[in-house]
């Protein structure tokens, strides 16, 4: 088997994220081959000896899964939080194996949220080389312009950077209650993107929910519960197959 790092070492093995794991790493708690760690090193499952907290850490035999969650708003998208708030693993508890969000998802948005023990999975859907298109459907308050709409499915400059075309579609207004859904399709996951977007343009969004990532739909996946994805969605995850729907 070929040498990786050592952070992703702990994520396959399901004992701590990498950030988590980079951080422990820098604090000198991680010892491979009997010597103090260092962050950077890579180490070869199955003929290094990696210990933390004074036990072995070996790979474990789980399957690999990745399942969907209809995250609910006020939930962070993290395996634990400092400052007490709600995690998505709290929801994810009945699964009885340890998995790990894939990207994030705002602490204030609902919707698609991908979570995997597959760390070569994880890498792929997170790499820009192959971004999947994430779908959103945006509640704003009043009724966008059609200035706004072209300056929505235009590239515009968020933080220093110019971000790629964004997708815009009006789905519909409530005339009542003076609100518009969006559709917005992203290419790529620039951190708290559509609302800086919709910031620069005065439309003040009162629900972000992504609804799809590429192909694979939340349809009517329950808020706050999750399902174990398909063969044939892992398979179009994987780059193996061109198409869910196939």
């Amino acid at each position: 088997m070929d040498p990786i790092k050592l952070q992703k070492y702990f994520t396959d093995c399901g004992i701590l994220s990498r950030r988590a794991a980079e951080e422990e790493i820098r604090q000198g708690r991680v010892r491979v081959n009997g010597h103090v760690a260092e962050l950077g090193m890579r180490v070869t499952p199955g003929v290094d000896v990696v210990e933390y907290g004074g036990k072995s850490i070996r790979p474990r035999a789980e399957p690999r899964i990745c399942i969907m969650l209809n995250k609910p708003r006020g939930y962070v998208t993290t395996l634990s939080d400092e400052k007490g708030r709600p995690t998505v693993a709290q929801l994810t508890q009945s699964l009885g194996q340890r998995v790990y969000p894939v990207g994030r998802l705002d602490m204030d948005s609902d919707g698609l949220l991908l979570l995997t023990n597959d760390g070569a999975l994880a890498n792929r859907l997170t790499h820009p080389k192959h971004e999947i298109p994430k779908i959103y459907h945006v509640t704003v308050q009043g009724k966008p312009s059609a200035d706004i709409m072209r300056t929505l499915n235009r590239s515009m400059e968020l933080d220093g950077y110019m971000i790629l075309p964004v997708k815009t579609v009006l789905l519909c207004h409530n005339a009542e209650r003076n609100e518009s859904v969006l559709e917005m399709t992203l290419f790529e996951g620039r951190n708290r993107q559509i609302r800086k977007m919709c910031a620069l343009v005065n439309l003040h969004v009162l629900r972000l929910c992504r609804v799809a990532l590429g192909e694979l739909s939340l349809g009517e996946l329950p808020l706050g519960h999750w399902r174990l994805l398909s063969e044939e969605e892992l398979a179009y995850l994987r780059g193996t197959a061109p198409s869910v729907h196939s």
